[in-house]
């Protein structure tokens, strides 16, 4: 069997609008989490600095990451109260994704057993398939927390690593430190990893997110992985950092030593920067995607089953039964929006669509229009959206 992923529906719908655009129809965009709000200055100053340094523009090796690393475990000191050693369990990486790809390859072995909700990030289906790993899907609590006592006791047996991530994407669902005390405790007993994907760790629209890695035996378990594209709106310069225990930084290191030499230096300065953003600053960020959530949702009351809006820069809500996510999200561009297809985040998608927060409210209710004039046209006969 090919370890090669299966084409993205997302790439169908890319390709459609494409073909909406050429024929200059307008697009809402909401099919992807690329936000319209700009970085903090300090970073990109930093960046502009390192590219008149001649110093920057070689190989960054592991001691060329240190600084980065350094500011990283103060970062994450400052929020946690734990200190990690930036040496020894801290990696930086080319953004989260690449570091959870590299991550299971360094944890696992084929056909071990990875343990996911039915709903989660695209990519991590397709970094399961790459490494060659055998899945199960955790089913979904009401509130969009997987249910870790859906778990069958044969499965948790054969696991080798648990993967969540919250605040999540799609569905915008925030755990709590009960929740992730659950899992620690699952994975301590039954001897397998904690992988938690962390890149809303600021997107949270009341109080603060919590971390896995600083519960009591979190480093000996636990491997978390950090982002600058959703905090500091800086997702095309692909920087993030794994923290965690030191056997499992280890082993990624061994792994990406062979396939990558990190980000370019003068990147790594800017993500120096950008971890000593002010915190007023990440909440007012939080506050625009709360208030555009609100708004979205409000205009959508009835139209879509919507999980309440707590955290990210997305929505995700239910269709109404019998109508096609994929066949929905392409008639909608021809309203001139787009939406991600449920069924790409996994086989509990299906029927869903995610709304990505990421233009200005009046766009957003714009967009509401249609979907519900959309809905209306693609409701069964004889039922209303």
């Amino acid at each position: 069997m090919s370890r090669v992923p299966e084409p993205s529906v997302f790439l169908v719908v890319d390709e459609a609008k494409r073909k909406v655009r050429e024929r200059g129809l307008r697009v809402i965009d909401l099919s992807i989490g690329s936000t319209d709000l700009p970085p903090p200055k300090a970073p990109l100053e930093a960046l502009k600095k390192a590219l008149e340094d001649k110093s920057t523009y070689g190989y960054c090796l592991k001691a060329c990451t240190l600084p980065f690393l350094e500011a990283a475990t103060l970062w994450y000191r400052a929020r946690y109260g734990v200190a990690l050693d930036p040496g020894r369990e801290a990696l930086a990486l080319i953004g989260s994704q690449e570091g959870l790809a590299h991550l299971l390859l360094a944890l696992t072995e084929p056909h071990d057993l990875l343990l996911l909700p039915e709903v989660a990030y695209p990519s991590y289906f397709g970094a399961a398939k790459v490494a060659s790993l055998d899945c199960f899907h955790i089913p979904l609590r009401p509130d969009g927390l997987a249910d870790l006592k859906a778990i069958p006791e044969e499965a948790l047996r054969r696991a080798k690593v648990l993967l969540l991530n919250y605040p999540n994407n799609p569905t915008g669902a925030v755990a709590d430190w009960g929740y992730f005390e659950e899992a620690l405790a699952l994975a301590e007993r039954y001897g397998f990893w904690l992988v938690h994907d962390n890149p809303y760790v600021d997107q949270v629209y009341e109080g603060k997110a919590p971390s896995p890695l600083a519960l009591p035996g979190g480093r000996a378990r636990v491997v978390e992985l950090f982002s600058l594209s959703k905090s500091y709106n800086l997702a095309g310069f692909r920087l993030g950092f794994a923290l965690g225990s030191q056997e499992a930084i280890a082993l990624l290191e061994r792994v990406k030593g062979v396939i990558d030499f990190n980000a370019y230096a003068g990147i790594l300065r800017m993500g120096v920067e950008a971890l000593k953003t002010p915190e007023e600053t990440l909440r007012a960020y939080a506050e625009t995607y709360r208030r555009r959530a609100l708004a979205l949702a409000e205009a959508l009351r009835g139209a879509l089953d919507l999980l309440p809006p707590k955290a990210t820069m997305y929505l995700w809500g239910r269709l109404p039964q019998g109508v096609d996510d994929l066949d929905f999200a392409l008639r909608l561009l021809e309203e001139g929006v787009a939406v991600a297809p449920g069924r790409g985040f996994g086989p509990g998608g299906k029927g869903f669509v995610r709304l990505a927060l990421v233009r200005p409210e009046a766009e957003l209710l714009q967009a509401a229009e249609a979907i519900r004039k959309t809905l209306t046209a693609s409701a069964p006969r004889g039922e209303a959206p």
